[in-house]
């Protein structure tokens, strides 16, 4: 077993799943991988299952019925990464906005030079974007300003979704109290990282647009950003993230 996992939330990513699955057990460093699919129609579930009889052992998968929401494929994977004992747990993207090749760093971050959570961040210097709409990207920069301004988060890029946890972080928040499984489930894990007085760096990475297949965003995800920040925020005047 590696001494990381990689978590993969897909619904309707048959034109990614085997390319992404390739290029992660290609890296120098072992990585295992979850995914979790939604009960997507195109078939992704049983193209994993296919090609889990190749990579016995490191490909992992749960299907799950129906679009459960981002936030739960995650936290189910992080319940599941916790029970089989994993040192370091990722969360990706399927369609390649994610460079798998950045795994690297964001390993590099935690395991040698000892931050509890490393952030694949878009905002920091060395950072960007390849191809994504000038409409997205100012969306997105203005998302982060506002998230800064409302939550004093203190991180550059507080929606991403690249991330390595160490597994003390995954343990001590009790996960049952994460509230948003849309575009502020995001925020709401570093928020409560920051708020339990974990070490959080920014790594930059360049994000990519999707070639294949449709992205997931939609007004209710921004909706929720918007004023799930706020709630975010008002409930931490009366309670905190810690498992007791």
């Amino acid at each position: 077993m590696s001494d990381s996992l990689v978590i993969i939330p897909t619904y309707n990513e048959l034109g990614n799943i085997e390319k992404m699955v390739r290029k992660v057990f290609s890296l120098p460093h072992a990585f295992d991988l979850l995914i979790i699919d939604d009960g997507s129609p195109d078939g992704t579930a049983q193209k994993v299952k296919d090609l889990q009889e190749e990579f016995q052992h490191r490909l992992f998968l749960i299907q799950r019925t129906g679009k459960q929401g981002l936030g739960t494929a995650y936290i189910a994977g992080f319940k599941w990464a916790l029970e089989k004992s994993y040192p370091y747990i990722f969360e990706m993207d399927c369609d390649f906005s994610h460079s798998p090749d950045d795994l690297l760093r964001l390993h590099k971050e935690c395991a040698e030079n000892n931050f509890d959570v490393a952030i694949g961040s878009r905002y920091v210097h060395g950072g960007g974007f390849v191809n994504w709409p000038k409409d997205r990207i100012r969306l997105s920069k203005n998302a982060s300003r506002y998230v800064n301004c409302v939550t004093w988060i203190g991180i550059k890029d507080p929606t991403a979704g690249f991330i390595c946890y160490k597994r003390k972080v995954l343990e001590t928040i009790d996960l049952d109290k994460i509230q948003f499984v849309g575009y502020a489930f995001q925020i709401e894990m570093k928020f409560a990282a920051r708020k339990l007085g974990f070490s959080i760096t920014e790594v930059p990475i360049i994000f990519t647009e999707r070639v294949e297949g449709v992205s997931k965003m939609s007004r209710n995800i921004i909706k929720e950003g918007i004023l799930g920040v706020l709630k975010i925020q008002w409930n931490s005047f009366f309670s905190d993230y810690r498992k007791k």
